[in-house]
């Protein structure tokens, strides 16, 4: 019997969810609200969803076409047809979603983000806030999505690469060897149990890439309007040693925390596939990341709107709380609201956000255990 899961979400990681779980041998319900639905209305018309076998002259894997079992803008109906719910939506959207989600969830359902990006202490705080505190469900946080994926054309996306393994923690940490086995299922990649779900936001590999590198070169992104390879463009040797220090910054947390995380270098060589010897080279060398050309045009893309905000601002909370110097991390910040004429160190993902406020970091450690 086919495995049933719900995908809420229709953006590039969305459909590809929904097409690689149907592609998988899994029923998929995929949802879209009502007003945002076109990507579901572009379904409907073509039967489902293709994936293209090439893309920018390179071939590319996964390629084929796939009916998806239901295509529903009714939440209700999507919370109803399976006890797995995947959200994979930017940060920003988590919490308003999960507040209409909440009268139609039922005990024993888990809630995967992707990317978690302590999302799941968020919804925590909102489940007791709004009245559910005795509602039974099970969180669980990726530090991305598994895919390098593009729509490209209605209900046609195109899977540029998918990362060797996922790392994930659930909140609580005691439940993410249970929720694995039930997630693994439908999952086309294996699934890896981090310690938990703070050790999954600060291993979040857009951390090191995507706001600094977005941010120092933001001259070229805006003239240029993104049409070049950002990867590649955007790492030079100099804007790779910046990123190296940021770096340093993120593993002095981690310690801080007691947390031992993964070097990006390693981590990247590893859901990668590759063999570098620095960041610099896999921005440069990476076939996966090679593939995109196509860049952030302006301060408003969510390299840094979601990267920085729900990203760098629990990293420089981190650094408060425990009396660790961020100055990269907290420089970018700076720089980033002057670009968007906002205050990330407030709209951002804090502490208070995250249910975490006026704890210890052995407080913190043994709520999410």
């Amino acid at each position: 019997m086919s495995t049933r899961v719900s995908v809420i979400g229709t953006g590039n990681a969305g459909l590809t969810a929904a097409y690689h779980f149907s592609l998988e041998g899994a029923q998929v319900c995929l949802y879209g609200a009502s007003g945002f639905d076109q990507a579901l209305s572009d379904i409907e018309s073509h039967g489902g969803i293709t994936a293209l076998s090439s893309y920018n002259g390179v071939d590319l894997t996964y390629s084929g076409f796939q009916s998806i079992h239901t295509v529903t803008r009714n939440l209700a109906e999507t919370i109803a047809f399976s006890k797995l719910l995947i959200l994979p939506v930017p940060s920003f959207a988590q919490e308003p979603l999960f507040i209409e989600m909440l009268p139609y969830l039922k005990d024993g359902q888990i809630i995967m983000l992707m990317p978690g990006n302590y999302g799941s202490l968020v919804l925590n705080r909102l489940k007791i806030e709004h009245g559910y505190q005795h509602l039974d469900i099970t969180f669980v946080d990726a530090i991305s999505i598994p895919w390098a994926t593009r729509i490209v054309a209605p209900a046609q996306i195109a899977i540029l690469g998918m990362k060797e393994f996922l790392p994930v923690a659930a909140f609580p940490a005691h439940k993410t060897q249970q929720a694995m086995a039930q997630l693994q299922s439908i999952m086309p990649l294996p699934l890896k149990p981090l310690a938990n779900v703070i050790s999954v936001g600060l291993e979040n590999i857009n951390f090191g890439g995507h706001p600094l590198l977005t941010t120092l070169s933001m001259g070229l992104l805006e003239n240029f309007n993104g049409k070049f390879n950002y990867y590649k463009d955007c790492c030079s040797t100099s804007t790779a040693k910046a990123a190296s220090v940021m770096e340093k910054e993120r593993i002095q947390i981690g310690q801080a925390l007691g947390l031992s995380l993964v070097p990006e270098l390693d981590a990247m060589n590893a859901l990668y596939a590759m063999q570098c010897e620095n960041v610099y080279e896999v921005n440069r060398t990476s076939e996966t990341h090679g593939k995109l050309n196509s860049a952030p045009d302006s301060a408003s893309n969510r390299y840094i709107t979601e990267d920085a905000a729900y990203l760098l601002v629990p990293c420089h909370e981190f650094g408060l709380l425990t009396k660790t110097a961020t100055p990269i991390v907290t420089s970018c910040l700076h720089i980033d609201n002057a670009y968007n004429s906002t205050n990330y160190f407030v709209t951002g993902r804090t502490l208070k956000k995250m249910g975490l406020a006026n704890m210890s970091v052995t407080e913190i450690m043994q709520f999410i255990a």
